[in-house]
């Protein structure tokens, strides 16, 4: 079955850096977009990064263009998501993300706080 599982959230401070990751199993990875999305309580999931299954093609929200980077290592069945000049609104719980023959699946989240 379908697993994504994220980790590597914690509590940092203003301007500092995270990387997250999303293991994937269960599915052909290297053939999928892989997305990592963000939400905050009382507010929709925000779509924050995407990636092509090849790697080359990434697309990010404006709110994070510049400071975060998407990757994946196909042979690891792994998505980071490098998370720089981190800012007090970039605070959510962080999904990793995939359609896989119509289906939506999510992982279970990690919680980023940034706090002074």
């Amino acid at each position: 079955h379908v697993q994504l599982v994220e980790a590597g959230g914690g509590l940092v401070q203003p301007g500092a850096s995270l990387r997250l990751s999303c293991a994937a199993s269960g599915f052909t990875f290297s053939m999928h977009y892989i997305y990592w999305y963000r939400q905050t309580p009382g507010k929709e999931r925000e779509l924050v990064a995407v990636i092509a299954p090849n790697g080359i093609w990434k697309n990010y929200a404006n709110t994070v263009q510049g400071r975060f980077d998407i990757s994946r290592l196909n042979g690891n069945n792994t998505v980071f998501l490098q998370m720089n000049s981190l800012k007090f609104e970039d605070t959510a719980v962080y999904y990793c993300h995939a359609r896989i023959s119509a289906r939506e699946y999510w992982g279970q989240g990690t919680q980023v706080t940034v706090s002074s």
